[in-house]
C-alpha cells in the first residue's frame, strides 16, 4: 500500500488537526468507525472522521461540528469515495 502526505486545510477537523498540519496517509488501506480519512467529494478531497459504516455507505463527520460540511448536511457517501486513511501526524518541527 502506498503512502503519501496530505496538508490539512480548513477548520472542519479542529481541534484534532489544524490548518497547515501535515499527515501521512495510506492509500488503499482498510478503514473503520473512528478513523480519519481522505474522501473524494465532487472535485475536492476532504479530511473527515468515519462515524458509521452500513451497507457500503460511509457517514463522515468533521470534528468541528460548527463549521464542518459533512454527512450531517449531504448524507452518507460510497465506500469507494474513501481515498486514504490518516495514519500519522508529522511533527511541526519536521515540516518548517
Amino acid at each position: 500500500m502506498a503512502l503519501g502526505i496530505a496538508i490539512i486545510e480548513g477548520l472542519s477537523m479542529v481541534p484534532t488537526y489544524a490548518p497547515g498540519e501535515r499527515v501521512i496517509v495510506r492509500y488503499g488501506s482498510s478503514f473503520g468507525v473512528g478513523d480519519v480519512v481522505l474522501i473524494a467529494f465532487h472535485d475536492r478531497i476532504d479530511v473527515k472522521r468515519i462515524s458509521k459504516i452500513e451497507n457500503g455507505l460511509v457517514t463522515i463527520i468533521g470534528d468541528n461540528e460548527a463549521v464542518s460540511i459533512d454527512s450531517r448536511k449531504y448524507g452518507p457517501v460510497q465506500n469507494s469515495q474513501i481515498v486514504a486513511k490518516v495514519i500519522f501526524r508529522l511533527p511541526k518541527w519536521l515540516v518548517r
